[in-house]
């Protein structure tokens, strides 16, 4: 059973929903809100407290693109937790490409640098008691009748996945899009090694699939989030069947990845190959990267070129 959770970017979308789903479950005692504003999380709080009856929610205020302010956050949390799910991160917007202090473009630093930063700084100090989520996406196995190909990269090197992080794997045309799946990959990658380095704990990948309700679509150019706000998500998607499905379904996933025995430690689950919902199944049954420890270690020794 997991007592205290923290979850990444819990103030809004699929943070705030695994938040309160996981208030809701018996054995739930605290649900720590790691959040980047102050303002925000102070509102997702009350909100979450109105719709659950709870007073179980608690803030820790860190921005996961930096590594410095992770690290002061975890000197805040003060007893051990049970679980963290790495929710925080998505393609960011027009900065994506922009390179922060770490030498990783703003896309990597957001989705990757904090999360591993937090999940060793709490392993180093003993306040991580059983399993980590890491979120990632069907991006990274790609969807052929959405024309969204998989990743692919030449050789799954160290200095390959440095180029995914800085940005220079993709040369002059940073396409965001493209990257977000590439980026998703060298965090998956890493929790599948984490897995092995620690076998006493869970470590465990999962997409929530394609969700109605989340404010991802807010960080696509306008051309493209015009389209999938107003004519994939609510015409296009739900007529190819298995393409879509509701915010709250799509965070069960997570609610599940953590708690139930079937998830196990080391697997990337999402949809079945070809969907964006439905029910899920291990990865690497069609996507046979994901069984390579040497590419897993690579990843893992890339970030870590980025971490000081």
């Amino acid at each position: 059973m997991n007592e205290s959770i923290l979850i990444t970017g819990a103030n809004n979308g699929l943070g705030k929903e695994t938040a309160r789903q996981l208030a809701l479950r018996k054995e739930t005692k605290k649900v720590i809100l790691f959040c980047r504003n102050q303002e925000r999380a102070e509102a997702a709080k009350k909100e979450l407290e109105q719709q659950t009856g709870k007073r179980i929610f608690e803030i820790v205020i860190g921005d996961v693109s930096d590594a410095n302010s992770v690290r002061k956050a975890v000197e805040k949390i003060k007893e051990p937790i049970d679980a963290v799910i790495l929710n925080a991160g998505g393609m960011v917007g027009k900065t994506a490409a922009q390179i922060t202090s770490s030498g990783m473009n703003l896309l990597a630093a957001t989705n990757i640098l904090g999360h591993v930063i937090l999940v060793e700084e709490l392993l180093k100090q003993g306040k991580l008691k059983k399993t980590v989520l890491f979120v990632s996406a069907e991006a990274v196995p790609g969807v052929k009748s959405l024309g969204m190909k998989p990743v692919a990269m030449r050789t799954s090197s160290v200095d390959e996945f440095a180029g995914v992080l800085d940005g220079s794997y993709f040369g002059n045309k940073f396409d965001v899009t493209q990257a977000y799946g590439y980026v998703k990959y060298v965090g998956t990658m890493w929790t599948l090694a984490m897995a092995r380095k620690y076998p006493d704990l869970k470590f465990v990948v999962m997409s929530p699939g394609n969700t109605t309700g989340t404010a991802a679509p807010d960080s696509l150019p306008a051309p493209m989030r015009f389209m999938l706000k107003n004519f994939m998500m609510p015409i296009v998607f739900p007529l190819m069947g298995g393409m879509v499905h509701k915010l709250e379904v799509g965070v069960k996933r997570f609610v599940d990845g953590i708690s139930d025995e079937r998830y196990k430690s080391g697997v990337f689950y999402a949809s079945k190959e070809g969907k964006l919902s439905g029910d899920v199944v291990d990865q690497s049954t069609f996507y046979t990267d994901l069984k390579n420890t040497t590419f897993q270690d690579n990843a893992d020794k890339a970030i870590h070129r980025f971490i000081k």
